[in-house]
């Protein structure tokens, strides 16, 4: 059994995330190797897939990147609420029956007409937003609260899972729909469903360097990843994770690390457990709790300095007055005088990036 301490784990975690010191040199390239990018509409400082280009990026990378990449170059797409290269997604409408809940395949089921009336309004009219199209089903969409009401949103959302629509681009917050056919190439790769499913986690582990055959909670991927790659021991950690084998080789080279601020939706840290076992890291979103009960803040970004989390951000982007508001900086441990400086100069290069003055509360 290979043993690895947790300095040789965090720096393979970090590396595959591309936040060490080596930046990659395009967008498509970071979404190619993360594999994902979620979306998330939350704009505290900025849009969660932005913040997740910029923090590997750097002042290379403007909003206008991603917009040009979904939209003209349709290098990338989104995949209901992911941001994926184009080359990928037929990989994932492969086996995108994982995604699916039975309840709501029969209710797919139970609406033949009304998908057929959405479709033919794309074919005719497309792409279109959620509110230029019927919202007429036979049976109507039931949840527990969240999606009532939303039949439309839903049925395009199956839809563009089983690779029938796809969206086409954004007007304001909206998604505008169009036929899969108009908007994903001709000669889009879509391998048999076991093919798909060994592609797919292969690359899923490739992204995150090491992670558990079967955490304890997958948020956003439904599938564990299995005993691919090598399985290893982490020192201090109880149970067996597995290893990216090119990552696990790469961890032989010399590390250089740097600081960066983290999406909280950004996967380095999306496994909350696997972020405790591995980096010591707690940390828990607060935007959904009462102000009084937050520890860190509305929307605090997870701090990386060289192989370790060290803390969070509380800071909110204030366009009105032209101010990058920082409330907090919370230190998980008292930090030496050279993680204070590269966090400060970080939030200089953040403020400047954002086209905002730096201020502190």
């Amino acid at each position: 059994m290979i043993r690895l301490d947790r300095e040789q784990a965090r720096r393979i975690a970090v590396r595959a995330q591309l936040l060490d010191a080596q930046r990659p040199l395009s967008l498509v390239s970071v979404v190619d190797q993360l594999t994902l990018v979620q979306i998330d509409p939350t704009t505290a400082i900025v849009r969660s897939a932005d913040l997740v280009a910029w923090s590997r990026l750097g002042d290379a990378y403007d909003p206008s990147d991603l917009v040009f990449a979904l939209e003209t170059e349709r290098s990338l797409t989104e995949h209901v609420t992911f941001i994926r290269t184009m080359d990928d997604i037929g990989i994932h409408l492969a086996v995108a029956d994982e995604w699916i809940h039975p309840s709501t395949t029969a209710w797919v089921a139970a609406n033949p007409g009304y998908r057929e009336r959405l479709l033919a309004h794309l074919r005719d009219e497309g792409p279109l937003t959620p509110s230029a199209l019927p919202n007429d089903p036979e049976v109507p969409y039931a949840s527990t609260g969240w999606n009532d009401d939303k039949n439309t949103q839903r049925m395009l959302e199956v839809l563009c899972l089983r690779g029938e629509v796809a969206v086409a681009g954004r007007q304001g917050r909206s998604r505008r729909w169009d036929l899969a056919e108009r908007v994903y190439p001709e000669d889009l790769y879509r391998p048999g469903p076991d093919e798909a499913r060994r592609l797919r986690d292969e690359r899923r582990l490739a992204s995150l360097g090491i992670a558990r055959a079967k955490p304890m909670r997958s948020p956003g991927e439904p599938s564990a990843i299995g005993e691919l790659g090598e399985t290893v021991e982490v020192d201090g950690v109880p149970g067996t994770w597995q290893v990216d084998p090119d990552a696990l080789a790469a961890s032989a080279e010399s590390f250089e690390g740097r600081c960066a601020f983290l999406s909280p939706f950004d996967r380095l840290v999306y496994d909350r457990d696997r972020a405790l076992d591995l980096f010591g890291f707690e940390y828990v979103l607060e935007m959904y709790k009462p102000a009084a009960q937050r520890r860190w803040g509305y929307f605090a970004l997870p701090i990386v300095y060289g192989d370790r989390l060290v803390g969070k951000l509380d800071a909110k982007a204030d366009r009105k007055a032209g101010v990058l508001r920082v409330n907090a900086i919370h230190e998980d441990f008292p930090w030496d005088p050279e993680i204070g400086d590269a966090v400060d100069e970080e939030l200089t290069a953040l403020a400047t990036w954002l086209g905002l003055d730096l201020g502190r509360t």
